[in-house]
Formats: C-alpha cells, structure tokens, sequence
C-alpha cells in the first residue's frame, strides 16, 4: 500500500505570504482520501530526527546553532523563516519521515513525504525555507546502515537543489542531478553531479525531451541500487516564481517518466514534494496528487 508522511505540525506562526504554500500539506491528504486513493491508514506522522542521524549530513556546530536558536540574523534571513523552536521540531520530523519512507520502499517499492525537499539546506547553512536535507540525511543513513550502495537523487523542482549538491561533493556513492530553471534561485548555483540548467520559458516538449535523454543516461551509467526523487510543481506555468512554462499534462508526463523507470527496473524509490507556488492552491495540490495517483496505478 502507499506509505506516506504527512505534517502533523505544519502550522506555525509565520509570516503572511508563507501560509498560503503551508495549506498543501493538509490538503494533499484530503484530496487522496476524497478520491478512496487511500485512507487513514496509509498516513504516518513521522517522530522526531535522533542528533547522530543529524550530523551524518550536518556540521556539528551549525546543528548546535540551529538547534539552540542561535542562528545570526543574517542567517535567519537566509533561511527565510522566523526561527522558533516548533520550526526545528518540523524539520526533524520531516526529516526522520524520509527515512521511514526509505524503509518502507526498501520493502514495498515506493513511499512519500507529503512535505520533504529541503534541498537548499547546506552541510552548515540553512536557505529558501529549508534547515535540514531531509533526502541528504534519509541518504546517509542508508549509506550508514549498509542498505544502499549507490544512490540517485534526481532533483526536478524548478530551484536547483544547491544544498544537497554541496552535502555531497565528495561523495562517490550518490549521484546528484538537478534538472531546473537557470535563472531562478538560488542566484548561487552548487556543482551536481549532473546540473541541467534550463532557460526561462522553457515549454513542455523541450522539458520531456532532455529529461528522457538524460534519465535514460544516469540509470545506465550510475546503476543505483536506490532512487531519491524530489518532485517540485513549481515548473508549472502557473507557478508565480518558476519561471518555465510547463503544463499540469506535462507535470504529470514528467512522474510517470522517472516512476516508471524506477518500477521497470524494481528500483526502491523515495519521494519529496517539494515546491509549488502557483496563484490557485487548487492547481499546486492537483500536481502534487498526480504524482500519487501514477505511483497509486503503477505499484498498486
């Protein structure tokens, strides 16, 4: 059955133009349960992160300083939440329900994290609305436990995943490749293994394009043994920040392309949200839920 994280805790007194995005993570769980694509019990509310699993993928003394609410100003414009520490107790339960989707998929073939994509946390910075890498941290823990030996993250939210391209610079054992808009944030661009940067404006059959050529490409040369996917709508042409020019067909196109290689080649695979900023919430939570219904049709 789809396994899937949910927030328990998503709502936290934030700034105005933050709470808007925020209501997807409720909503996508209505949704899936208004169409009998799950129930309740297909839901878990993940705990919280142990520290030790923490520093596999993050500097002991930034944890410390995030942990403690110390960050600097600058460092908390960085991230672009008011620090609190409800806001630290989310990201380590978001980060802690990667791994138990992991472990899930290691078993079932695929699980969710209705929220996760935190991918612009650093090894010891926070950014754009992300303090922990969930994927970095749910991948070393593999590593760590012996229960993976070659891992592919394929990053296709429009932003490219700058945090956990740094995270993994020197490591051999995951590949990282962001597929995104080139001119989008973060104006500072980390080297991916793999980075694709695409110009603003690009349009559906350009899109599908290169993502198929370049997929077919990382499965046969990088030979995973487990696939991170991190499935942000914010390239629709609806997105207010994307900047490209895909279509909700597309979108779709696009999840049944990677989840689909992940299933002929029985892959295990573990999936993020990531963003999605459009101007009805109604077209971010219809996205997300086809990303569920292609995983729904083709592993169950």
């Amino acid at each position: 059955m789809l396994y899937i994280a949910f927030d328990p805790i998503y709502i936290h007194p934030l700034p105005e133009g933050h709470r808007f995005p925020m209501l997807k993570y409720e909503l996508i769980p209505e949704q899936l349960i208004y169409e009998g694509l799950i129930t309740e019990k297909n839901l878990f509310s993940p705990g919280e992160l142990p520290e030790e699993i923490i520093l596999l993928s993050h500097v002991k003394a930034y944890w410390e300083r995030l942990r403690d609410l110390q960050l600097s100003p600058a460092e908390i414009r960085r991230s672009g939440f008011p620090l609190s520490a409800g806001l630290i107790e989310r990201e380590k339960r978001i980060a802690q329900g990667t791994i138990n989707c992991c472990l899930h998929a290691l078993s079932h073939g695929i699980a969710f994290n209705v929220a996760g994509g935190t991918h612009h946390a650093g090894s010891n910075w926070a950014e754009g609305f992300c303090l922990l890498n969930d994927q970095a941290i749910a991948a070393n823990y593999l590593l760590s436990k012996d229960l993976s030996k070659r891992i592919l993250i394929i990053d296709l939210d429009v932003h490219q995943g700058n945090g956990t391209a740094e995270i993994f610079n020197n490591e051999d054992r995951v590949f990282t490749f962001s597929m995104h808009a080139e001119k989008n944030f973060p104006f500072r661009k980390e080297h991916s293994d793999l980075d694709i940067g695409l110009p603003d404006g690009t349009s559906d059959n350009e899109y599908l394009k290169i993502l198929s050529d370049q997929l077919s490409i990382l499965f046969a040369q990088h030979k995973p043994d487990f696939v991170f996917y991190l499935a942000g709508v914010d390239i629709l042409s609806t997105d207010k920040i994307g900047k490209l020019n895909i279509s909700t067909k597309a979108c779709k196109e696009r999840d049944e392309m990677v989840l689909g290689i992940c299933k002929k080649l029985n892959l295990p695979v573990q999936v993020s949200m990531g963003g999605g900023y459009s101007t009805k919430v109604s077209d971010i939570v219809d996205a997300h839920c086809n990303t569920f219904r292609i995983a729904h049709d083709l592993y169950f």
